[in-house]
């Protein structure tokens, strides 16, 4: 389920009598075999599921595919479903260079409004972590039952009020307002931007390619290439006109219209479709 949307059973919170059958029972069971004679290894069994010729397939829809399997049951098509909420700010954080690879520890508090855990229920002073512990991985984020983190909520993360068999996926506006106005994301924006901005013998088409690469890990095609480059000039005019302060959007008293102008192209290609979409 976690690679492909949906897993072999499809009622994950219910595996009994009256749930749906398997949609592929041998493969079920040569999986379950398979895992044994592995040693029981989770990562192994990964390995072996995303290098597959079935997870690596296309995930266009042709009317043939579509007609044949609509729902994608029997995995005629490759997965398009959007990654879990915690993911969504570790990709952002990890194309900016920000995510703190450090293991275990205790709880860390992510920026977000204060409001969200003061005004819920019991009250609560959310402290801001600082330094590393800003940026830790999101499965280290603190967890308030009467007032999940906002930013997780958004994307359908639970709420731990109870027991979650499978997450629910949606698409609301309140994302993308997410991703464009919540600090976390502003600040990787920026360090993407800044990045960007002072690659050492690069031409602004290279700067351009090193963001999409960062976010989306493919390089871009040429027409998206130029559609970056024109908006990176657009951005840059508006900076030069005065339209828009290059100090407020990239955060820093010196920074350059260019510095500027590259934080707003990370934070238009974050906010693709494709960078919070597998694959």
């Amino acid at each position: 389920r976690s690679f492909f949307g949906y897993g072999l059973v499809r009622t994950s919170g219910d595996f009994g009598t009256q749930s749906r059958p398997p949609t592929d029972p041998e493969l079920l069971d040569w999986l379950a075999v398979e895992w044994m004679e592995k040693g029981w290894s989770p990562k192994q069994l990964h390995r072996m599921i995303v290098t597959s010729a079935t997870y690596q397939q296309s995930a266009a829809v042709t009317p043939a595919l579509l007609k044949r399997d609509p729902q994608n049951e029997l995995l005629a098509r490759g997965p398009r479903v959007r990654v879990e909420a915690e993911t969504v700010r570790d990709i952002a954080l990890a194309a900016a260079g920000l995510l703190s690879p450090k293991v275990g520890g205790p709880s860390v508090y992510p920026p977000q409004p204060d409001s969200v855990t003061a005004l819920a229920y019991g009250g609560m002073k959310w402290p801001t972590s600082q330094g590393e512990n800003r940026w830790r991985r999101s499965l280290y984020t603190f967890s308030k039952r009467t007032a999940p983190f906002a930013a997780y909520a958004a994307f359908d993360a639970p709420s731990g009020e109870n027991c979650t068999a499978r997450r629910d996926r949606s698409n609301t506006p309140l994302q993308a307002l997410t991703m464009l106005n919540d600090e976390m994301f502003l600040e990787a924006a920026r360090a993407l931007g800044r990045k960007a901005a002072t690659l050492a013998d690069s031409d602004d088409a290279a700067k351009a390619t090193y963001i999409f690469r960062r976010l989306l890990t493919r390089p871009p095609a040429d027409d998206e290439l130029a559609a970056l480059l024109d908006y990176f000039q657009r951005q840059r005019q508006r900076l030069a006109d005065g339209a828009l302060s290059a100090a407020d959007v990239a955060a820093d008293k010196s920074a350059t219209a260019d510095a500027a102008a590259w934080t707003m192209v990370a934070r238009a290609v974050m906010n693709l479709d494709e960078t919070i979409t597998k694959p």
